[in-house]
């Protein structure tokens, strides 16, 4: 529990070392940068909340209400954003929307017009979009969840006592909702905050950029630390309000059953409306995933013959055995913390299981800085040690970073497959002399096998796309996908990033497909907290 708290506690008590120098590095960052990167963010999570609650919200209205022709492929096909790394879709709208890009140029000539023809991508507002169609699935699948359980017999009883179509949505399916958009929008803003390729590559000076600044361009390790406490403040609030909300959806999909909702259908649309429903449901699809697909495929196809195909197989192996790597620890860790709280679900177990869970929520940037932390002031304390060389030179540190952010991944996958397992197997098998390691291997493993691959599966994916702490951390001459998609983008190679940048948006396919699968059999799965 130590290795996987060790980053985050580092942080809070970073202020226990404040020191002058810190200080004025805070002081010089309050009076200069620092205002701006507060309302920056801000402003960002106020918009990208609205977005996101806007586009889920209507989206699952609209699929689990409504009855017309795709809505069950479009179900679906609505989580495929959630393969798409923002940054990845911020450098495909790049590409193709900027000055100098196709649509643009295409424009000037057949019109003959001159100067810049479109608002500039590379802005706030640009963020906000990509964020926005991005992450709008944390939303649609909760809320989807949740309307499913009761919504469809609730409006059809609200219907029968006389109620309009826009009062039922209204007053039955949006407080249905509430809770569980609260908690999507809680989801997508600790995204968001965490984000460091979007902002980066478009400019945008937001809290985490005010962390790396204070870490590297000012050179001051305890100055950063203690800029992502006030971050960590920030992503623990939204991680209650997130867990919170969760709570509300499980009463209200709880609560009652009423005979008959098996028998409720969504009510179904023909002709135009048929077309606008299909339209809403289509329309963030194409901006999230079709879209940024096709402009990533416009360079890769031009730049066919120059790709780098010996660097991205080492890149490829490089991504595939750090996250293998990882997802098997991850996996094995949370297998663990499972069963003990599983055998003895006492206090202590439920606080190191609860601590574990934080993780996720903490950024990449804070992680890495609590990292790095303790080993500058093992170096300082002894200088022959070789630490340092362990956590920056070897693949140890990274895999670490990578533990302590997913290991709540796994951990939330096997927690969920313990609970379909009855306590009256755990005594069965104590009656017959099965205890200890016996349970775990005999009993436990056979029946959560699944559990424990899917859990696998989404740390793999998670680690493939993880770009800040993987950019700081990874050792020498070991590249990673998500990095060197950054280094190229930001060079303005985009020919070249797109080949790496669709490689990982093959590898995201993979648990969005089988979260879709999931979804189609009924069992509707809570996506991880974040």
């Amino acid at each position: 529990m130590a290795v996987l708290t060790l980053p985050v506690l580092t942080v809070m008590f970073s202020w226990l070392e404040f020191n002058a120098q810190s200080m004025d590095i805070l002081q010089q960052l309050l009076q200069t940068v620092l205002p701006d990167y507060i309302l920056t963010s801000v402003f960002l999570c106020v918009a990208v909340a609205a977005g996101v609650a806007a586009v889920g919200t209507v989206t699952a209205c609209v699929v689990t209400l409504f009855e017309f022709p795709g809505r069950k492929l479009l179900s679906w096909a609505l989580l495929l954003p959630l393969a798409m790394p923002a940054y990845v879709v911020a450098y495909a709208y790049t590409d193709f929307l900027q000055y100098a890009g196709p649509l643009q140029s295409w424009m000037r000539e057949t019109f003959d017009l001159q100067g810049r023809l479109l608002p500039e991508v590379r802005s706030i507002g640009g963020a906000i979009c990509v964020f926005t169609f991005s992450l709008y699935p944390y939303v649609y699948l909760l809320a989807r969840t949740a309307l499913s359980e009761r919504a469809v017999h609730l409006m059809e009883a609200a219907r029968l006592l006389g109620a309009p179509l826009s009062r039922r949505i209204r007053e039955v399916a949006l407080p249905l909702a509430r809770p569980a958009v609260a908690a999507g929008v809680a989801l997508a803003l600790m995204e968001t905050l965490a984000d460091f390729g979007v902002a980066s590559y478009f400019g945008i000076q937001t809290f985490t950029a005010g962390i790396y600044k204070a870490w590297l361009a000012m050179d001051n390790r305890l100055a950063a630390a203690q800029l992502a406490t006030v971050l960590l403040v920030v992503v623990g609030v939204l991680l209650k309000i997130e867990n919170h909300a969760q709570k509300r959806m499980r009463f209200v999909g709880n609560r009652g059953g009423g005979a008959g909702a098996a028998d409720a259908v969504p009510a179904p649309l023909a002709g135009r409306q048929a077309l606008v429903a299909w339209t809403v449901c289509a329309l963030p699809i194409g901006l999230g995933f079709v879209l940024p697909v096709m402009f990533m495929l416009r360079p890769l196809i031009a730049s066919w013959g120059e790709l780098p195909w010996t660097e991205f197989v080492r890149w490829s192996l490089n991504s595939v055995g750090l996250a293998g790597v990882s997802a098997v620890l991850a996996a094995a860790v949370a297998f663990g913390l499972a069963f003990a709280m599983r055998r003895q679900p006492h206090a202590l177990t439920r606080a190191a299981v609860q601590l574990a869970s934080v993780g996720y929520a903490v950024p990449g940037a804070v992680i890495v800085v609590g990292l790095l932390l303790p080993v500058g002031w093992l170096q300082a304390a002894f200088p022959q040690t070789a630490a340092g060389y362990w956590i920056t030179a070897t693949a140890l540190g990274i895999v670490w970073a990578y533990l302590v952010r997913f290991t709540a991944v796994a951990l939330q996958s096997v927690q969920s497959g313990y609970s379909r397992i009855p306590a009256s197997f755990d005594d069965s098998a104590r009656m017959l002399g099965a205890t200890g390691l016996a349970l775990l291997t005999r009993v436990h493993w056979p029946l959560l096998k699944r559990s424990v691959g899917v859990a696998a599966l989404l740390v793999f994916v998670d680690v493939m796309k993880e770009l800040p702490a993987t950019l700081v951390l990874r050792p020498f001459n070991s590249d990673t996908l998500a990095v060197v998609t950054y280094q190229l983008a930001r060079d303005e190679r985009l020919g070249e990033a797109a080949l790496p940048a669709l490689a990982l948006v093959v590898v995201g396919l993979l648990p969005v497909l089988l979260l879709a699968r999931t979804l189609r059999t009924g069992d509707y799965a809570k996506p991880k907290s974040q």
